[in-house]
């Protein structure tokens, strides 16, 4: 047997100002050929649980590229066209029995809005018969493209998302029965008119936690793999918002009930999919009141996890106006700012324009940095391993990276950009966060894999950036119509 392995990995945010390059896959994760196996066996990732699949049935593989970017603006053309030259080049010289793809399901291109459509169209182009299957993020805006050019696929069923290994593992044993013709995989799809927002898509809150239930249910009633995605909500085209993917053994009747049963299911929850938001000088005020910490103070309208900047201060602004103290923020991206703590050295006093580096005109924002004075505590090189259940094994490297304390707060400040979803953003750098009172945490949901077990409360700042979840701020154009909440769809 010989296995065709492949990793292109992007979450598009189209309102993001942040370019997606060949030198941002640089930035987290891109390996070729030979090199992909040592870079990614062990870890908590799809591709990972491909690479154990194909040792145990003795396979032979090939694994052109491994490549997944931060979230950013729409991947530039010649850096798609590439990714996609370097999977579908082997593909094309035949020999394979069958394609095991770890994808994310959101990536949008310059030219066309459907990236991961277009490469499994390019396969079946090249390779005809080709059986394929894919992995998806749980954010994935799936499309008829991605459906109609695979075998069979799944998502993952957790956000945080620390069920990828297992995903990965699932579907791919669900190919190889049908390679050795135990199974005959039947694919049913659709989409709800529902545009979800990210912050109530955690599976441990509701409404996720009983759909994804509702997926293991129908996993374990025979269908072979069941997933009801939530979408994501910052990419202007026509496909986002939330769909439902089922694979039944033959059954098609059996798939299009159980995807149904989903979609129903979550359009009657679609109220709950709407996030509320708060004034940021309430809630920072209710922070000053929390005498246990960590107190965990989510800036999730500049998450770099969702495409944002991770340069906007309004949080951290307001944080330091209000006069709270043993704050710890990860992180800034602010690569001037480092150079110039670099210059002044480990224990110099610097007075640096810090943050407010990026204009963000799709949300009509100008990048407004924050004077501040503090000392340089710490600089590294910014290389650590994630040692928590998202992404574990994986190594990252935020570049050269300092600490400045200022008034009670100490701030990571990044030469690239990274979510913070691990402790080792804070540990890499000699911080202790379970010691510390407050973290602000440029972050969402993920931010739950290593710091929920720490938190004793956690707050949501609604500050300002483009992966806001006010959709007053955001200008559809390209987004299908009518969808809720954009459109009060059925309701008086």
């Amino acid at each position: 047997m010989r296995l065709l392995i492949a990793m292109m990995k992007h979450e598009t945010n189209t309102f993001s100002p942040v370019p997606t390059d060949w030198r941002r896959f640089e930035g987290w994760c891109l390996h070729r050929d030979e090199a992909v196996p040592p870079a990614l066996a062990g870890t908590n990732t799809p591709i990972a649980a491909f690479l154990d699949l194909a040792r145990g049935a003795g396979a032979d593989i090939a694994t052109p590229l491994a490549a997944e970017a931060m979230p950013s603006a729409p991947v530039e053309r010649a850096c798609f066209e590439r990714m996609v030259e370097t999977i579908a080049e082997p593909a094309a010289r035949g020999g394979f029995d069958a394609a095991l793809l770890d994808l994310h399901g959101a990536m949008v291109v310059e030219h066309l809005p459907d990236g991961e459509g277009a490469l499994l169209a390019e396969l079946r182009r090249v390779a005809p018969g080709l059986p394929i299957a894919c992995t998806y993020d749980l954010h994935c805006n799936l499309t008829e493209a991605m459906v109609e050019n695979s075998t069979v696929s799944i998502g993952y069923k957790t956000y945080p998302h620390v069920d990828m290994y297992a995903v990965g593992e699932q579907i791919g044993r669900v190919l190889l029965r049908a390679l050795a013709g135990e199974v005959e995989p039947v694919q049913a799809w659709g989409r709800a008119p529902l545009l979800a927002q990210t912050l109530r898509m955690g599976t441990a809150d509701q409404p996720m936690k009983r759909l994804q239930a509702m997926t293991e249910a129908e996993e374990a009633g025979g269908c072979l793999a069941a997933t009801l995605f939530g979408g994501f909500p910052l990419a202007d085209i026509p496909d986002a918002g939330v769909s439902a993917l089922t694979v039944a053994d033959g059954d098609r009747a059996r798939a299009e009930a159980a995807r149904d049963r989903l979609l129903d299911a979550a359009w009657s929850a679609r109220e709950d999919f709407v996030y509320r938001h708060r004034p940021l000088t309430e809630t920072v005020a209710e922070a000053a009141g929390l005498e246990e910490g960590p107190v965990l103070l989510l800036d999730h309208a500049d998450n770099v996890g969702s495409g944002g900047t991770q340069d906007v201060m309004t949080v951290i602004e307001e944080v330091r106006r209000q006069g709270l103290r043993d704050v710890a923020v990860a992180a800034v991206w602010d690569p001037a700012a480092v150079e110039a703590m670099q210059s002044a050295g480990v224990g110099a006093t610097v007075t640096i324009r810090l943050g407010g580096r990026t204009d963000m005109p799709s949300v009509g924002l100008k990048g407004r940095p924050l004077t501040i004075t503090g000392q340089v505590r710490v600089l590294s090189d910014g290389r650590w391993t994630v040692r928590g259940p998202m992404y574990t094994g994986m190594e990252v490297n935020t570049g050269p990276t300092a600490v400045l304390e200022s008034e009670g707060m100490k701030i990571v400040v990044v030469s690239r950009h990274h979510e913070p979803w691990d402790l080792g953003v804070f540990t890499s750098v000699g911080i202790d966060p379970k010691a510390t009172r407050y973290l602000i945490l440029k972050s969402r949901i993920h931010y739950r894999a290593g710091f929920a077990p720490i938190a004793r409360a956690t707050l949501t700042c609604d500050g300002e950036g483009v992966t806001t979840s006010d959709n007053s701020r955001l200008d559809y154009r390209d987004l299908r119509r009518p969808i809720f909440p954009l459109d009060r769809i059925n309701e008086p």
